[in-house]
């Protein structure tokens, strides 16, 4: 496996990042399709953008409350 995706996802799981952001992350990392309309949320698309980019910069800004 990457170890750049797994000390990613470790580090947002350590965090207590939204799981929307992670799945979306997650999915866009390994460039897999994004999910149907219905089921994106603002966190998912947002993860989905910074996994493409393969940047952490933003997973403070999804820490949950």
């Amino acid at each position: 496996m990457n170890q750049t995706y797994y000390d990613a996802v470790t580090k947002m799981e350590q965090m207590g990042v939204d799981d929307e952001y992670i799945q979306g992350w997650q999915c866009g990392f390994l460039q897999n399709p994004k999910r149907e309309e219905q089921r994106l949320t603002a966190a998912y698309e947002a993860g989905y953008s910074d996994g493409e980019e393969k940047t952490a910069g933003n997973f403070s800004n999804w820490i949950k409350p």
